[in-house]
């Protein structure tokens, strides 16, 4: 905060998503003038936030996991979270409808282990073990592993990763790892589904992020009052009181450079000098606002990642309540690894979709008019997949039917008052995302740490990447992470 003058630096950020405003409140916090830059009217990237027709809808985000990365976030401002919003822990913490039963995942870790232990002898125990491990993971992964800038593999060499190198389970995979203590399918599906929104089959994901199993089932599935918006808006408001500049409507068309310096960006016309650049938005888009000899990464490497998938989401506002229904319910009513298939191998659309829904008005009354209830479903996809409206409604249609085998009625269609849909086209135009991702880069066995895209441009001395696109990974708290690994690099 007390920099002397000669350190302070002129700091652009491109981009006012999670990783955005974390990079904007960090390098403020050292001193920096910092100014960010966002092509829409709001902050929050794909965790905006519309209202209409009495209805508020969050875009992106609605799982509220690892509390104590957010924990961490405000504590180093001098703050708690609880200054800036209310949060509710779910019970259940969410439901999964398999072909023929459901499961509710309660919220405390003893009832959770009598649940294991009724659908499976000595599954108790085995959770114990499973979680036991992934505390450890959590631990050192969460504490030391992803803090990491990951330029070279020697940061890794501590002695504490070292140590426990083979515990952290850096070179098994992550379906052969559960199947070692669980063999009922539904367990299995429980204890998989985290990893899903790190954007690749289980068995192509490291074992090491069992960690999210301790990090959502062991430190509870919670809800900010209000919409997970409101931890946006908490973010831009601490920046703005550690003095960031925000710029809205503002999209950069060009980074300008000279010699081995990125000079300045240009908005339409106007040029803008600054000493250090950070960019949150869309990698490849970013490397595209710059000169070719002044990439990382050609278009040929792009073509050849693994990036977590897109998705088909619908914003329903439906009159009347939903018996039946819980604030997360998962519907995994078919095949996990034949949907994946489609996803990354067939790369088309599935034929029987698993997919997601939230109801929000469940336990926030405020985000639905009296007597009606808040809807997102979410349907995740193969990128660059061909879409369009009429593709859209035949997903719709297959999933609210099985929404209302799910809750006993079958008139929801009639009872909708509001519905948007957003999809692959959706997410080019308005996060100029890659194929028309939605999560960022799968995390791999070949794109973790230092094999994901750097952190920094070889070429350019001033110029950073954070977010879903580069370390840590996908996902919110990574997000957040990534902001501030890179306002360290400045």
């Amino acid at each position: 905060m007390h920099n002397t003058k000669k350190h302070n630096k002129k700091v652009a950020i491109l981009g006012a998503g999670f990783s955005g405003l974390s990079a904007a409140c960090y390098a403020a916090k050292k001193g920096h003038e910092v100014h960010v830059y966002e092509k829409h009217e709001t902050a929050g990237g794909r965790a905006r936030q519309f209202k209409a027709n009495g209805f508020t809808f969050d875009m992106g985000p609605s799982w509220y996991w690892m509390p104590d990365v957010f924990d961490d976030f405000f504590s180093d401002f001098g703050h708690q979270t609880k200054d800036f919003y209310e949060l509710k822990s779910l019970n259940p913490q969410f439901e999964i409808i398999f072909k023929d039963s459901k499961i509710s995942v309660p919220e405390k870790y003893e009832e959770l282990r009598n649940l294991f232990e009724s659908i499976e002898s000595g599954a108790a125990k085995k959770l114990d073990s499973f979680m036991t491990s992934a505390q450890h993971k959590y631990e050192i992964g969460m504490k030391q592993f992803i803090h990491k800038p990951c330029h070279t593999w020697t940061e890794f060499i501590s002695i504490n990763i070292l140590k426990n190198a083979t515990k952290l389970d850096l070179l098994s995979n992550f379906d052969t790892y559960v199947n070692k203590f669980f063999t009922d399918t539904r367990l299995k599906m429980i204890m998989e589904f985290p990893v899903i929104f790190l954007g690749a089959a289980p068995s192509n994901i490291p074992a090491l992020y069992s960690l999210m199993n301790y990090g959502g089932y062991a430190l509870g599935t919670w809800y900010p009052m209000g919409g997970f918006y409101e931890v946006i808006k908490s973010m831009q408001k601490l920046a703005e009181e550690l003095g960031v500049n925000f710029h809205f409507n503002s999209e950069v068309d060009e980074i300008i450079t000279e010699s081995e310096f990125a000079k300045s960006i240009r908005i339409d016309e106007q040029h803008y000098n600054f000493d250090e650049v950070i960019s949150s938005i869309d990698y490849h888009h970013t490397e595209k606002l710059l000169p070719e000899n002044k990439r990382n990464y050609s278009d040929k490497y792009w073509e050849t990642r693994t990036f977590a998938p897109s998705c088909l989401i619908f914003y329903i506002g439906i009159k009347g309540e939903i018996p039946n229904l819980k604030h997360h319910t998962l519907f995994f009513e078919h095949e996990l690894d034949e949907h994946i298939a489609d996803i990354y191998v067939n790369k088309e659309w599935p034929e029987n979709p698993l997919f997601y829904v939230c109801c929000p008005s469940k336990t926030d009354p405020t985000v639905a008019p009296e007597n009606h209830e808040n809807l997102f479903l979410l349907l995740p996809i193969a990128n660059n997949i061909e879409d369009n409206e009429q593709i859209r409604e035949v997903y719709f249609n297959k999933m609210l039917t099985r929404l209302e085998k799910h809750i006993g009625e079958n008139n929801l269609l009639e009872r909708i008052v509001y519905k948007r849909s957003y999809c692959v086209e959706d997410f080019k135009e308005d996060y100029h995302a890659y194929g028309g991702n939605a999560y960022g880069l799968a995390n791999t066995l070949k794109q973790t740490a230092i094999l994901k895209p750097a952190i920094r441009n070889k070429k350019l001395k001033n110029l950073h990447y954070t977010g879903q696109l580069t370390v840590p990974g996908p996902g919110v708290p990574p997000s957040i992470i990534s902001g501030k690994i890179v306002a360290n690099e400045i």
